[in-house]
């Protein structure tokens, strides 16, 4: 049986491994699959951390909604940073960072992918030090 050709007028198929993905190596590096998630609407971004990488206690103004696409996934909540204390998320996982909630997230001995879809603009507050 043969495959009829996708019209890419009608579908349109991206790899993971053609992503886009910006950011410095050793840090966190982000590819947008669409909209822009520094303006307002829709987005969905795919977010790489490296191992031993994560980020500070912060929030955003919208509710964000993400899947665990692969390793696993590292978050907390609050406003104190306690990497100790943070809870495993694993592939197939859904989580929802709520908005305007303090969280922190990253990785620890291997990489996590993850896919974010959300309302932009995405900048919100840092936890005070």
């Amino acid at each position: 049986v043969s495959r009829a050709a996708i019209d890419p007028t009608m579908i349109t198929i991206v790899p993971m491994d053609k992503l886009d993905f910006k950011g410095k190596p050793g840090q966190s590096q982000t590819a947008i699959v669409f909209g822009d998630p520094d303006k307002p609407g829709l987005y969905g971004i795919v977010v790489k951390w490296p191992p031993h990488t994560g980020s500070h206690p912060h929030t955003h103004p919208y509710d964000r909604y993400v899947w665990v696409l692969s390793g696993t996934w590292w978050v907390n909540s609050g406003i104190d940073y306690n990497p100790a204390a943070m809870v495993p998320v694993k592939p197939g996982a859904f989580v929802t960072d709520l908005a305007n909630q303090y969280h922190y997230d990253g990785a620890r001995d291997e990489e996590a992918v993850i896919y974010i879809v959300g309302m932009g603009p995405t900048a919100g507050k840092r936890a005070p030090k």
